[in-house]
């Protein structure tokens, strides 16, 4: 097969490299409905390259430099560990979940958990979906997730697991659905994984995907794509928490097209990390939809979180609120570009985009590049940015009162925080975050004392 100049020498060459090597055990330990794209995903990523620093919307993330080192890749789908459910432990109180894991790519249910959910709603391994209900999968995988992302297109072309959720219509899912996301090996390591979420007309869900790294002295790439389908007039949230180590990598793609009268809240979270990418895209497909889209962001030392969120108003009347929020301190960088767009035809819509940022030390830096795009009128939209530290005139009222200085900046960051937090729908949850976020910016790891893996005093097996 002829090199191609574009991947040779290149990141996503060495990956190509290892698919056209190993295809027929990626395809054998794989199912049909993520096979299919595979030959689509490779011609895309063989006419593109990964986004560098610098690149339009990727101001100060390389994802070059995120996949350039030689990760493994679980193609023959060894077993690295089990037990999952009894490492588990949450000590949040009304925090009640149905509760199913993931492996690195690998799918594991919890024990009990299919039997708390309603009749009719799917909660299984996204290659089982797609062997035993393989019209449902192949109508929906790999319709929204965009192959000219060649992240996107680098995980399509090596996933051969995941998740898929089906809530059928008119269905309410009480208990929140929880995925846990486990990384775990004694070697460099990527995980390539899909979720592929189906919401039916006038169904109602709320799911917790929570990322967590089991080994803190390994480097991880977290490869994550997930797409999203919500019916007519249906109900859905999505907390994605990340709370993970200095040695892991994520690159997380969510793909969501909302059908007329919906209403969807994503929460994207950032808690621990060493390096982050998120990308958000959202179509706003039907009329009277309704999406509200927060993300908030801790870091220090020297991590990165970037989040890039396209929203697309395509039909009538929809209304999107947008907010991202981050802290970065010490050598830290955020980076967040937005771009809300109005189509023609789409008249009515209301759209507001918000980032607001505070650099706690003089050497953290904050990218942001807000924008709105509107090819129609008779529509109310706005969008803005700011960046700054804490405010010196509160820092010496509290210090005035008798507060430490410590605690006073401590006090000021959460109450900076607080709109994303009240933004959750989920009232435990909310009182979760609240904690998550004031032992993270106390310095403590909050996975160890809130809600994760148990993985200093229990090693999974």
């Amino acid at each position: 097969m002829a090199e191609n100049k574009k991947t040779s020498g290149t990141a996503a060459g060495q990956y190509i490299d290892l698919f056209v090597e190993n295809r027929a055990a990626i395809d054998g330990h794989s199912a049909g409905a993520l096979n299919a794209l595979r030959d689509d995903a490779l011609a895309a990523l063989r006419d593109t390259r990964l986004p560098r620093k610098g690149d339009e919307d990727y101001e100060a993330t390389d994802l070059e430099t995120f996949f350039a080192p030689d990760y493994g890749i679980n193609v023959n789908r060894l077993n690295v560990g089990g037990g999952l459910a009894e490492a588990f432990r949450c000590e949040v109180p009304n925090l009640s979940t149905s509760l199913f894991f993931l492996l690195n790519d690998a799918f594991q249910a919890g024990a009990h958990s299919a039997e708390t959910l309603p009749d009719g709603v799917i909660v299984k391994s996204l290659r089982a979906a797609a062997e035993e209900n393989a019209d449902l999968v192949a109508r929906y995988y790999g319709k929204l997730a965009s192959l000219s992302c060649a992240s996107t297109a680098l995980n399509t072309l090596l996933s051969q697991d995941g998740v898929f959720v089906y809530i059928p219509k008119s269905t309410r899912v009480e208990k929140p659905i929880q995925i846990v996301n486990i990384l775990n090996g004694g070697m460099p390591l990527m995980a390539n994984r899909r979720m592929l979420i189906v919401v039916e007309d006038g169904a109602e869900v709320r799911i917790l995907s929570c990322d967590h790294t089991q080994n803190a002295a390994v480097d991880f790439l977290n490869s994550q794509v997930v797409e999203v389908f919500v019916g007519r007039n249906a109900v859905f949230d999505y907390y994605d928490i990340e709370d993970s180590t200095a040695s892991t990598r994520r690159v997380s793609s969510f793909y969501l097209r909302q059908e007329s009268g919906s209403n969807v809240m994503v929460d994207g979270i950032t808690l621990m990390n060493g390096a982050t990418r998120n990308n958000f895209v959202v179509d706003l497909a039907g009329d009277h939809t309704e999406l509200r889209l927060l993300g908030m962001a801790i870091a220090d030392g020297d991590r990165l979180v970037g989040n890039h969120a396209v929203v697309t108003h395509s039909a009538h009347g929809g209304h999107t609120d947008e907010l991202f929020k981050y802290v970065v301190d010490d050598r830290a960088v955020g980076a967040f570009s937005g771009l809300i767009k109005v189509c023609p035809g789409a008249e009515k819509t209301e759209a507001y985009q918000s980032n607001k940022n505070i650099c706690a030390s003089p050497t953290a830096k904050m990218y942001s590049k807000p924008q709105l795009l509107i090819d129609c009128d008779d529509v109310k939209c706005s969008h803005g940015s700011s960046t700054g530290q804490l405010d010196g005139n509160a820092l010496f009222y509290m210090r005035s009162r008798g507060i430490p200085e410590s605690e006073a900046r401590l006090m000021l960051m959460q109450a900076f925080m607080h709109d994303v937090i009240d933004g959750v729908r989920l009232e435990s949850l909310k009182e979760r975050l609240r904690r998550l976020v004031e032992a993270r910016m106390c310095g403590d790891r909050p996975s160890c004392r809130e809600c994760a893996v148990a993985c200093r005093n229990q090693k999974i097996k």
